[in-house]
């Protein structure tokens, strides 16, 4: 199965990639935290990273600017050289 990737900041590129599937497990790996600015999402983060600490799964707190754009290639390139996941905190 091909899933087709529309990014909203390039009219008409649409990029087809492979779906990654996700770790078994999180022991052992590092997960890093995500806001993206979404109002309510760091409650959600705050309440995960205290469930992984509790089950001794190391993490990290990252975040976007503001939700209205695309995280900065600093932020995207810090996540990623540091995590192993990612997870993303969005709500309203």
């Amino acid at each position: 199965m091909t899933t087709v990737l529309l990014d909203p900041t390039v009219p008409g590129a649409a990029t087809a990639r492979r779906r990654v599937d996700g770790p078994r497990s999180l022991e052992g790996l590092t997960a890093g935290l995500l806001d993206i600015r979404k109002r309510q999402g760091d409650k959600l983060l705050d309440r995960l990273e205290v469930l992984l600490s509790q089950r001794g799964i190391r993490g990290g707190r990252y975040a976007k600017p503001t939700y209205t754009k695309p995280a900065p290639a600093g932020v995207i390139e810090q996540v990623t050289g540091e995590c192993d996941v990612i997870i993303e905190g969005l709500a309203d």
